[in-house]
């Protein structure tokens, strides 16, 4: 029969194999990934163009009454996951573009995880400039719209 210390010990090393799992390069892109599986299994079977479901309100748009540059974003993967791309175009067409370069990056993420080293991909000042840009541009041109 084990004694108090030995249930301690092993509650010790089971904590410190934890701990070092966590810091494991491949632990934030898997938590990530699972987190967005578990999303997307939850919308692939509520329709967000219906009301009644239990998503979350764009905050930019509760305040201010305009739309942000992602507004649109769970319409158009619910579209996408469904094949009705040229609707998922309508829902936010700059974001849609944008989605196979994001895609990219998280298999880049994940993939230098895999191989056990961590991975920050980094933004030319030039780059961050002309995502803000495009970001600002196409927020003004779709509230301008209509």
């Amino acid at each position: 029969m084990p004694t108090g210390g030995s249930c301690v010990a092993d509650a010790e090393r089971l904590s410190v194999r934890c701990s070092a799992a966590l810091r494991h390069p491949a632990a934030a892109p898997l938590v990530v990934l699972a987190a967005g599986a578990a999303g997307s299994a939850y919308l692939y079977g509520t329709d967000p163009h219906q009301p009644g479901h239990w998503l979350p309100q764009c905050p930019f748009r509760l305040v201010t009454g305009l739309l942000c540059p992602a507004c649109g974003g769970t319409r158009m993967v619910y579209d996408l996951m469904h094949g009705q791309f040229a609707q998922a175009c309508l829902d936010n067409r700059v974001l849609l573009l944008a989605s196979p370069y994001a895609l990219a990056l998280l298999v880049r993420w994940m993939w230098a995880g895999l191989h056990g080293r961590t991975w920050r991909p980094r933004l030319s000042s030039r780059a961050l400039a002309v995502v803000l840009g495009v970001a600002v541009a196409w927020t003004v041109l779709r509230n301008a719209v209509g």
